[in-house]
C-alpha cells in the first residue's frame, strides 16, 4: 500500500500531465485556428490587390481582356498579366460566365483535373462564402475571393478574383515547438514531481508528529500525555484537538476500570476469605454442634452477600452493554412511594430515624414498577445509611412544568464538594470505609445502579449536599399521559391542592 505521500505525488503529477497534455493540444488548435485566419487575411489581401490591378486597367481605358490563343476564348491584356504575375500562390480571374481568364503560374503547373477542381472551387465561393477548401491530391487548397461588384467602363467585367494558397504549413509544427512538447515538458513534469514529493512531504510532517505521539500515547501508561495544538485553526489542529478529547475520554476510563477492578477484587477478597474460614473451622468442629452452626450461618451470610454483589455487578454490565430490558407500563408512583416510606421506616425503626412524607401528589409515569422501586429503595437506604440515630428523612412526591420529582432528603453526614462529582461512581462511598465490619458497609454500587435505572426510564438523578447538614437526591422523571377516567370524572382543584398540602409521617421519635 502506497503511502499519502506517494500517492498525492502521483495525482498530482498526473493531473499535471493531463493539464499539460489538454494545454498542448488548444494551443496546437489555437495556433492552427491563428494561422488559417492569418492565411485568409493574406489570401483576402492577395485578392484585393489582384481587383486593384483589374480595376486601375479598366481606369486606364485598357481592354481587360483580349482574344486568347484558341478561338472563342479571351485571355487577359498582356500588361494586366504581367501586373497579375506578381501575386504569388494560386490566383485565378474569371469572368460573369465563370470562364478563366486568367491563372497564375502555380495553378497552370497544376494538371488539368487539378484545375478543373480549382476553378469549380473558385466557382462555389460567394459573399456568404468567401473562403472554400478544395483537396488537391494530397495537398489543400485554401481559396478566398474579392468579387468586384463596380461595372468597368468597357469590355468584358471580370465577376470573381480568387487567391489561394496550401494549408499544408498551417498544420505543420515548426521545429522549436516540437522541442519545446518534446524536450522541456518532461522536464518540467520531471521538476513539478519533484517539487510536488516536497510540498507533500512537508505538508504531511505534521501528521507524522501526530502519529508519534500516538504510538506513544496508545500504550496505556501515558494517556496523561495530550497532542500539541498549534492554535493555527486548520484541520490538523482540529485532529489533534479530537484526538485529545478521546485521548481524555479514554484516560478517565482506564481509571475507572482500574478503580473498578481494584475495588471488585477488595470487595469480592474479604467475603471469599470469611468463607472459607467458616467452612474451615465448620469442618474442625464436632457435627450439629454450636460453633458448627455459627460457622455455616457465618458463611451463609457471606455467599448471600456475595451474591448480591455480583447480580449488582451483573445487572450494571447489563446496562452498559444496553441488553438490560426495560418492561413499561403506567405506573402510579403515590402508592409506590407509600410502599418504599414503609419499608424505610422498617429499615430506619431500630436507629429511631423519622421517615416523613412531606409532599404527596398523585402522578403517573411509563416504566418498570419493579425497577422504580429498586431505585427508589437505593436512595431510601442510601439515606438511612449515613443518617444518625434520631436524624429524619424525607421522601417528597411533586409534579413539575417538566415532569415528576421524587426527592429523598436527609440530615446525615453529607458529602463534600469535593467528593460530589464520584457520587455515581461504582464502589464509591462517602466515608471511605471499605471494611465489611462497619456500621456503613456496603458494595458502593447502590447509586451507580439508581442512576442508570433513571437513565433508562428518560429521567435524571441528581444530588445536592453539604458536609454535616445532609443530602437531598432528586429523581426527575417523564410524566405519562393521564389516561381518561372511564366515568368522566375528574380530580377537583381543591382535591387537588388537599393532596399536595398532605403531610404525612411516619417513624418513632
Amino acid at each position: 500500500m502506497a503511502s499519502v505521500r506517494t500517492r498525492l505525488t502521483a495525482a498530482y503529477s498526473a493531473a499535471l500531465t493531463g493539464t499539460l497534455g489538454i494545454f498542448t493540444v488548444a494551443l496546437m488548435y489555437a495556433r492552427t485556428e491563428g494561422n488559417l485566419f492569418e492565411l485568409q487575411r493574406t489570401l483576402q489581401e492577395q485578392a484585393s490587390a489582384a481587383a486593384r490591378a483589374v480595376r486601375q486597367s479598366e481606369l486606364s481605358n485598357q481592354p481587360v481582356t483580349v482574344e486568347g490563343e484558341n478561338p472563342g476564348t479571351r485571355t487577359v491584356n498582356p500588361a494586366l498579366r504581367v501586373a497579375l504575375e506578381g501575386v504569388p500562390g494560386y490566383l485565378l480571374v474569371l469572368d460573369d460566365a465563370g470562364k478563366m481568364l486568367y491563372s497564375s503560374f502555380a495553378v497552370r503547373q497544376l494538371g488539368y483535373e487539378d484545375r478543373a477542381n480549382l476553378q469549380s472551387g473558385a466557382l462555389q465561393t460567394s459573399a456568404q462564402r468567401p473562403a472554400v477548401k478544395v483537396t488537391l491530391g494530397e495537398d489543400q487548397i485554401l481559396l478566398v475571393a474579392r468579387d468586384d461588384k463596380e461595372p468597368p467602363p468597357r469590355g468584358t467585367r471580370p465577376m470573381r478574383v480568387v487567391a489561394g494558397a496550401s494549408l499544408r504549413r498551417i498544420g505543420a509544427i515548426p521545429q522549436e515547438q516540437w522541442t519545446i512538447m518534446l524536450g522541456i515538458a518532461p522536464l518540467l513534469v520531471l521538476a513539478s514531481v519533484w517539487m510536488a514529493w516536497m510540498i507533500a512531504g512537508n505538508a504531511l510532517r505534521p501528521v507524522d508528529r501526530v502519529i508519534d505521539e500516538v504510538e506513544a500515547i496508545t500504550d496505556g501508561r501515558s494517556l496523561h500525555r495530550r497532542l500539541p495544538v498549534e492554535a493555527r485553526g486548520d484541520e490538523l489542529d482540529r485532529l489533534a484537538s479530537t484526538l485529545n478529547d478521546m485521548i481524555a475520554r479514554l484516560e478517565t476510563s482506564f481509571g475507572a476500570l482500574r478503580r473498578f477492578t481494584a475495588d471488585a477484587s477488595h470487595e469480592l477478597k474479604t467475603p471469599l476469605t470469611v468463607l472459607r474460614a467458616d467452612v474451615e473451622r465448620a469442618m474442625q468442629v464436632a457435627s450439629g454442634s454450636a460453633d458448627q452452626l455459627v460457622a455455616l450461618e457465618e458463611a451463609l451470610a457471606e455467599t448471600a452477600r456475595m451474591a448480591d454483589l455480583v447480580d449488582s455487578l451483573l445487572t450494571l454490565a447489563r446496562a452498559d452493554e444496553g441488553r438490560f430490558d426495560v418492561h413499561r407500563e403506567p405506573v402510579a408512583l403515590e402508592p409506590l412511594v407509600r410502599d418504599v416510606a414503609e419499608t424505610a421506616h422498617i429499615l430506619g425503626e431500630s436507629q429511631g430515624i423519622v421517615i416523613s412524607l412531606p409532599v404527596l401528589e398523585e402522578a403517573t409515569v411509563m416504566g418498570d414498577r419493579a425497577r422504580l422501586r429498586q431505585l427508589l429503595l437505593n436512595l431510601v437506604t442510601n439515606a438511612i445509611k449515613y443518617t444518625p440515630a434520631g436524624g429524619e428523612v424525607e421522601i417528597s412526591l411533586a409534579r413539575r412544568l417538566d415532569g415528576v420529582s421524587v426527592s429523598v432528603r436527609d440530615t446525615g453526614i453529607g458529602i463534600s464538594a469535593a467528593d460530589l462529582p464520584y457520587v455515581f461512581e461504582r464502589f464509591w462511598r462517602a466515608d471511605r470505609a471499605r471494611s465489611r465490619a462497619s456500621e456503613r458497609g456496603g458494595f458502593g454500587l447502590g447509586l451507580s445502579i439508581a442512576r442508570w435505572i433513571a437513565q433508562a426510564h428518560g429521567g435524571t438523578l441528581s444530588v445536592t449536599s453539604r458536609l454535616g447538614r445532609g443530602s437531598t437526591f432528586t429523581v426527575l422523571l417523564p410524566v405519562a399521559a393521564d389516561p381518561p377516567r372511564p366515568d368522566g370524572e375528574g380530580t377537583t382543584a381543591a382535591d387537588g391542592e388537599a393532596r399536595a398540602s398532605e403531610r404525612t409521617s411516619i417513624g418513632v421519635s
